[in-house]
């Protein structure tokens, strides 16, 4: 027989059945370091919190709600709650995620999207969003990358440099079409 309270479970086996001391090893059991217990709205604050921080997409939300003691019930009320009040916007995260990552980090389009896929984000969502990187702008970081990448190989032959710096534009998540549009002009 097993005992599930509050996201935590345990054998009856392993507890002392002296009366003293099980109510010591049900608190010890019960009652983990790690998931604290908050009211309904502190849990709320928190999660509100969270998305203003930065923007985050349902699943690390969810993945957030784990550390806490919640029903489905209420893990639903919360969601509602941050849509409702603009704390949590899938539309607003991926464009966010798609300019940092362009931007800042210089990923191509492929690993953008690859990236969001394992966040959950919808296909039709990303290609839309999209539009957050300009063609000119991508293809100057192409260029840019490929000059720079190029540059630090010593002592290859001309199509080893190229072959080299192809397949390391590839793992950076650019296509290869575009990046053959950058090597020809």
């Amino acid at each position: 027989m097993r005992l599930f309270f509050a996201n935590c479970n345990f054998e009856p086996s392993t507890i002392n059945h002296q009366p003293s001391t099980i109510n010591h090893q049900l608190s010890t059991k019960l009652c983990s370091p790690k998931k604290k217990l908050f009211t309904f709205e502190e849990i709320k604050q928190k999660l509100a919190n969270y998305c203003v921080y930065q923007d985050r997409c349902h699943a690390e939300v969810e993945q957030k709600m784990r550390e806490f003691v919640l029903i489905p019930e209420a893990k639903d009320e919360i969601l509602l709650y941050l849509m409702k009040e603009n704390y949590l916007n899938e539309e607003r995260f991926t464009r966010s995620y798609i300019r940092g990552k362009f931007y800042i980090k210089s990923w191509g389009k492929t690993k953008i999207k690859m990236h969001l896929k394992q966040k959950g984000i919808t296909e039709k969502l990303i290609s839309t969003c999209f539009d957050e990187i300009d063609e000119n702008d991508y293809l100057n970081i192409i260029n840019k990358i490929y000059e720079n990448y190029e540059s630090k190989l010593k002592g290859l032959q001309n199509y080893q440099k190229k072959s080299k710096t192809i397949k390391y534009l590839l793992s950076r998540g650019f296509e290869y079409d575009s990046i053959l549009q950058v090597i020809e002009n």
